[in-house]
């Protein structure tokens, strides 16, 4: 469901920052939640169904790219978020992929059933690659995103850093395939790994703007789940989950039997933004509950906004 990611090792140079379009710098915790995205897995089509009924048409929904998942699954997943009119966004994991033909084969099938305009690409689990693509920036490389339909393409981003790649590659990383994306003609958006703490992920996205990189990005938020559930994905994927910042997220180490909400998270990020500093941002959620409990959640907080 997360992208952990081996990233491209070799040195970028920074962008060219551009002309930004002027916007508001303050943002309300309702304007954050427009054009929100989701994340499932195959497993998750029937809690689909359960949920539909409170996700907002067209809503991008990713839908991730597991070693134990065949090809068919893959697919039927993306039909399904489609079929139910939403945005499909099909992971490819550069690393999982066998051959060159193997990509093209899932490309082809996704745009044959109209489910390729959006793809999120990722370097995968595995520490040996099974083919030929060592990272997600090989893969955009090809150039056969587009032929097969592609206009938008996420990338993965790690304000907390991670567990298995040093700082400095992730952020070489991080500009060779925003370079990538513009040279392709390819809109990019960045979606970030989840966290408790906001500290890390404002001083990231500044880091992110002062290297020119100006594409959206989608801040990663954990949908309302058991604390526990919580915990070890954090432990899992390095995030930070000591006594304080949970405490400031909204939950307790000492009580790990209730559940959690992103409320808090989502105030102090409305309350610290600064378009000029932080330019365009939205929300991704990671539906560790759910995606019917992080749909009605989003559905009641918007409406304690109102």
């Amino acid at each position: 469901m997360h992208h952990k990611e081996v990233h491209a090792l070799s040195a970028t140079p920074e962008l060219t920052s551009g002309e930004r379009k002027p916007m508001l710098n303050t943002i309300s915790p309702a304007m954050l939640l427009e054009e929100f995205s989701l994340e499932m897995t195959g497993k998750d089509v029937p809690g689909l169904e359960e949920a539909a009924d409170l996700i907002p048409p067209s809503t991008r929904i990713n839908v991730t790219f597991l070693g134990n998942e065949n090809l068919e699954t893959r697919l039927a997943t993306s039909r399904a978020v489609h079929e139910r009119g939403f945005t499909p966004v099909p992971h490819i994991s550069a690393r999982r992929l066998a051959s060159r033909g193997q990509l093209e084969e899932f490309l082809g099938a996704l745009r044959d059933q109209g489910t390729s305009s959006e793809v999120f690409v990722v370097g995968g689990d595995p520490h040996t690659p099974e083919g030929p693509y060592e990272d997600s920036l090989q893969v955009i490389q090809t150039g056969l995103l587009q032929a097969y339909g592609v206009h938008q393409v996420g990338i993965g981003g790690y304000p907390e850093g991670h567990p298995d790649i040093s700082d400095a590659q992730l952020w070489s990383a991080l500009t060779g395939k925003a370079a990538a994306l513009r040279e392709q003609g390819l809109e990019g958006t960045i979606i970030t790994q989840f966290g408790f703490d906001l500290a890390p992920v404002f001083s990231w996205i500044e880091r992110v703007r002062d290297l020119g990189i100006d594409l959206p990005i989608r801040i990663g938020v954990p949908g309302p789940a058991g604390i526990k559930r919580l915990l070890t994905f954090a432990a899992r994927f390095g995030i930070s989950s000591s006594a304080g910042i949970a405490k400031k997220y909204g939950f307790s180490l000492t009580n790990l039997l209730g559940t959690a909400g992103p409320d808090k998270f989502i105030t102090q990020l409305t309350d610290g933004y600064d378009a000029d500093r932080y330019g365009d941002l939205k929300l991704h959620f990671y539906t560790f509950g759910g995606l019917r409990a992080t749909s009605e959640w989003i559905t009641s907080f918007s409406e304690d906004q109102k």
